[in-house]
């Protein structure tokens, strides 16, 4: 029999370039780039102030109306319905074009976190 931590592995359910709003902290903005789980060094997870659940998937957020960007945990976001742009400045860098609501993410490569 296994006791052992059972490994949770979940498809992120938002892809780059769909609208998201956080759901604790109300903010919306664009997803950059999506982790099958937190790859955020331990350093910055235990400064996290609610530490969801590392295996999930996470999320670099592009958010509304400053320059922030954010690593969120898909248990705190869900799908923003509004459909308006994002304004931020690092869309026109990562993103191509906006229609229905969504962005086209390109070619520039996000640097993430490094194992």
């Amino acid at each position: 029999m296994f006791f052992g931590r059972l490994s949770i592995v979940t498809t992120p359910l938002f892809t780059p370039g769909q609208l998201v709003r956080h759901k604790r902290y109300g903010y919306r903005g664009v997803v950059l780039q999506a982790d099958e789980r937190c790859r955020a060094p331990k350093s910055w997870y235990s400064k996290n102030n609610t530490q969801p659940d590392q295996r999930q998937a996470w999320y670099h957020v592009l958010v509304h109306g400053s320059d922030s960007i954010t690593y969120a945990a898909q248990e705190n976001l869900e799908p923003d319905v509004s459909s308006d742009p994002v304004t931020h400045p690092l869309v026109p860098h990562f993103f191509s074009d906006f229609a229905q609501g969504r962005y086209e993410r390109n070619d520039v490569p996000w640097p993430g976190w490094k194992d």
